[in-house]
């Protein structure tokens, strides 16, 4: 333990203001002087041991009575690693335009509120740490952490299994580990809000899997500029928050991945750039993510793949300029779709054009699934829209004919030509009106020669199609008449072929649709 004899100037008033919470300021009145940057060139006037701040965070000045103690300082040079690693810490720690030689060990400590604003810092380590309070970091920049006894890459903001009983503020903040982890908080419990907003600025990964968020994570603007080791620039796996906000040009130049997360609110990306890690690497990737609401209106359409297979949300809102060429739908489940459209919002159905497009959204998952065409009908025949499910059941009909053998197409094409795969049966009745004009034409410009002289019905040509077109049961002219005219003949032929395909792909058609429906 140092004496009071042993201390420098600056130290020593410092430790007189300690008692009742007074800030010692230490820097000039001159802007250039006071750059946070070149806080190594500074003297011993403005130098302070970092041993003496851990003093009496620890209790080596006990507080004034009527008085609330706390370090406050601003404008120093902290030489040495301020280590405080298991120390039970009873004050607040407020640090302001600092420079920090070493880094900050709060490894399992239990501390008050900890701010460290617009201050240079080589890394702060709190994994299983606890902090009764805020913790403050705005404007500062955090860099990598030389070694880490937890992590196995260079991490700068160390937060792994962390509690914080209240929020975040990494407002501005640059915290820089390039090629390994910028933020490490697995497992991370923070009670308030974590809010990355005004510049924040990630070089490496930031991690917070399985973290616990219920004050929501809010990273409008902000800029992950260099992924992490596996081209991932943001991991919320398995995180619980009740809101996920990357909006206003929230930038990820790497994966965002969110397996397995579950927000509560809202999770939207309006305005975002996914870029996605360089190569073929996926830009968003939320295999079973569950939310209230998804807004997927980014800036520009992301870069990679969006993976949503197996996510469910209530709500979700897009726009035509929203997904990339590949778009991962299997298992995707949601509750309604409204399109953004010239800043507003509306329902996605009553317009053949939203159903094209929609069809077209499913068709950029790569090869055949049917739940995305299921999942859409579904939703278009709960929101009373059946002409449109049906549009949709029909396309998903021809993308799944693609997968078929040569003689399973040929017969698909048939379904489809004549009844649609029995949602549309009434091009039956197309065909069969264009086929009983063609024949009552032909028919009635000759003249047929009886089976038997005398006997049967007077010839009919209008009756005499029907009766060639419908298989079932007989309207007594086809068995009266024949021809010696051999055109006429195959003519005939013909139309009791296309009756028998048409019956047949009518019932094959209809029963379909009534399984489906």
């Amino acid at each position: 333990m140092l004496s009071y004899d042993e201390l420098t100037s600056p130290e020593r008033a410092l430790w007189d203001a300690f008692p009742e919470g007074r800030r010692v300021d230490l820097r000039t009145g001159a802007p250039e002087d006071n750059r946070v940057a070149e806080g190594g060139r500074w003297g011993p006037e403005r130098t302070v041991r970092a041993a003496v701040i851990a003093e009496l965070l620890l209790g080596a000045n006990t507080a004034q009575p009527g008085a609330v103690a706390c370090l406050r300082l601003a404008g120093a040079r902290i030489t040495g690693r301020l280590d405080l690693a298991g120390a039970q810490i009873a004050y607040a720690l407020w640090l302001k335009g600092c420079w920090l030689e070493e880094s900050v060990d709060l490894l399992g400590a239990s501390t008050q509120t900890l701010v460290i604003t617009g201050s240079r810092v080589p890394g702060i380590e709190a994994y299983s740490a606890r902090l009764e309070g805020t913790l403050d970091l705005r404007h500062s920049v955090v860099e990598s952490l030389a070694s880490s006894p937890f992590n196995h890459v260079s991490t700068a903001l160390s937060l792994s299994d962390a509690l914080v009983t209240g929020g975040m503020l990494l407002n501005g903040t640059e915290v820089s580990a390039p090629g390994g982890w910028a933020v490490a908080a697995g497992g991370l419990v923070m009670e308030g809000g974590v809010t990355c907003r005004g510049g924040f600025v990630a070089r490496g990964e930031v991690r917070l899997l399985g973290a616990q968020l219920p004050g929501g994570l809010f990273m409008q603007g902000a800029h992950l500029v260099s992924p992490g080791p596996h081209g991932t620039a943001l991991a919320l796996d398995n995180a619980v928050a009740s809101t996920l906000d990357f909006s206003d040009g929230f930038t990820a130049n790497g994966t965002v991945r969110l397996r397995g997360a579950r927000i509560s609110d809202n999770l939207t990306f309006e305005g975002a750039v996914l870029n996605g890690p360089p190569g073929d690497g996926p830009s968003l990737v939320a295999l079973r993510m569950q939310a209230v609401d998804l807004d997927f209106t980014p800036a520009q359409p992301p870069s990679g793949t969006v993976d949503l297979r197996g996510a469910q949300v209530s709500h979700l809102h897009d726009s035509r300029n929203s997904w990339p060429d590949v778009v991962e739908l299997d298992g995707f489940v949601y509750g309604s779709v409204k399109a953004v459209e010239a800043g507003e919002r509306r329902e996605a159905v009553g317009r053949r054009d939203f159903v094209a497009h929609r069809v077209a959204w499913i068709r950029r998952s790569p090869g055949y699934n049917p739940q995305p065409y299921e999942q859409l009908a579904s939703w278009y025949r709960k929101d009373g829209h059946d002409d449109d499910a049906r549009r949709v059941l029909l396309a998903k009909q021809r993308h799944r004919r693609r997968t078929l053998s040569p003689a399973a197409r040929v017969c698909g094409h048939l379904l489809d030509a004549t009844v649609g795969y029995g949602y549309r049966p009434w091009l039956a009745g197309v065909w069969l009106l264009a086929l009983t004009l063609l024949g009552t034409l032909s028919f009635g410009a000759h003249s047929p020669h009886p089976v038997k002289q005398g006997e049967g019905a007077p010839f009919h040509p209008l009756v005499y199609t029907l009766d060639l077109l419908i298989p079932i049961g007989g309207l007594g002219q086809r068995t009266a008449w024949y021809w010696t005219d051999g055109g006429l003949q195959w003519l005939a032929y013909l139309l009791i072929a296309f009756g028998w395909l048409l019956t047949t792909a009518v019932i094959a058609g209809v029963t379909r649709a009534l399984q489906k429906n």
